[in-house]
């Protein structure tokens, strides 16, 4: 087995010189996995003047932060963060990388995994150490990574390892890794490596030039929301999605959908809650009208408090409720907007 010592990687994505949520969910996960190996945990942060960056990372459970500063990776282009991180990885030999499962990690990490012959795997949604048989040879392989992730439609979890042909990337989807608790990372102490590497982008031929970025400002913040009403098919329509406004409107909480109710157009895609939309764990989940189905419950069953309404009392969201209502939503709803306005009065 190689490199067996080698760093346990997070791509510490930025924009703009702002970091993103993910790398501090990845940081988390990153130092479970190199405390297993007895390893360092290093986070890789390219871009433009951004090495102040660097403390939070360290704060958040970084040992080593590799920065790459160079007014090429001043805005994110594949070919050149692509370079760059294979040029990287080539010269400090980690073990294992992971990416965010996000615009920027969907695009880099399939490309720099192709650049090194190795291989990836896509939205895990969770990483583990442990040990692999190879069936055909019989040979054995200790300390390796287990990148699991849902397969054909959520209806099972897989477990892919790549046990020959390293780094071992993976994708992971946002949000279902918890960040660590400042005490459990590195705190404010000043500890921490900057180790300053070359982008090697001279002679790089980046085709892509940014004139200019244009930003569509999301009006929703599902992540961020303490309190969530989400619906599904069962909500029936459009307009019957706005009795779920009004009820998260009185909670002061954020309205989600499943695909379900994503797919029909009865709200719009960024507020979609599952699989193939965004994790949530809020306080307090409020399900009207969703049956439930493996790929929604993989996205909001960590929520804190499962309130579900649903006409069918067998449906599968009761079986990770916490409280159940079987009853028509039409009907359910204005009684608990009426007596919430009630109480505040």
């Amino acid at each position: 087995m190689k490199n067996t010592k080698g760093e346990v990687w997070v791509f510490a994505e930025q924009e703009e010189g702002k970091l993103s949520e993910v790398p501090f969910e990845l940081l988390g996960k990153a130092r479970e996995l190199a405390g297993k190996l007895g390893v360092k945990v290093g986070a890789v942060l390219m871009g433009s003047g951004v090495e102040s960056l660097a403390q939070p990372l360290f704060e958040a459970g970084a040992d080593i932060v590799h920065l790459i500063d160079d007014p090429a990776l001043k805005v994110y282009r594949n070919k050149a963060y692509r370079h760059a991180m294979v040029e990287l990885v080539k010269e400090v030999n980690p073990q294992i990388a992971i990416f965010g499962a996000t615009h920027m990690g969907r695009d880099l990490a399939p490309s720099v995994a192709s650049a090194l012959r190795c291989g990836l795997t896509a939205d895990c949604t969770d990483l583990q150490i442990g040990d692999y048989e190879d069936k055909k040879t019989k040979e054995t392989f200790t300390n390796v990574l287990h990148q699991i992730r849902p397969a054909f439609g959520g209806n099972i979890i897989a477990t892919i390892v790549n046990a020959r042909n390293w780094p071992q990337m993976a994708t992971v989807r946002e949000g279902v890794m918890k960040p660590l608790a400042r005490e459990e990372g590195r705190g404010k102490r000043e500890e921490g490596t900057i180790v300053k590497h070359s982008a090697h982008l001279d002679g790089v031929e980046i085709p892509v030039e940014v004139v200019e970025i244009v930003r569509k400002a999301s009006t929703v913040n599902l992540k961020g929301s303490r309190i969530i009403v989400c619906g599904g098919a069962g909500v029936g329509s459009k307009e019957n999605f706005k009795l779920l406004h009004d009820l998260a409107g009185v909670l002061g909480g954020a309205v989600g959908g499943s695909r379900a109710a994503v797919d029909l157009g009865y709200c719009e895609h960024e507020r979609q809650i599952g699989q193939t939309g965004v994790t949530v764990r809020p306080a307090l989940m409020i399900s009207c009208g969703v049956s439930g189905a493996v790929q929604h419950l993989a996205g909001m069953q960590d929520s804190a408090k499962i309130i579900a309404i649903n006409t069918d009392k067998d449906a599968p969201i009761f079986k990770v409720a916490h409280y159940g209502i079987v009853g028509d939503l039409n009907v359910v709803v204005p009684k608990l907007i009426k007596a919430i306005k009630s109480k505040g009065e």
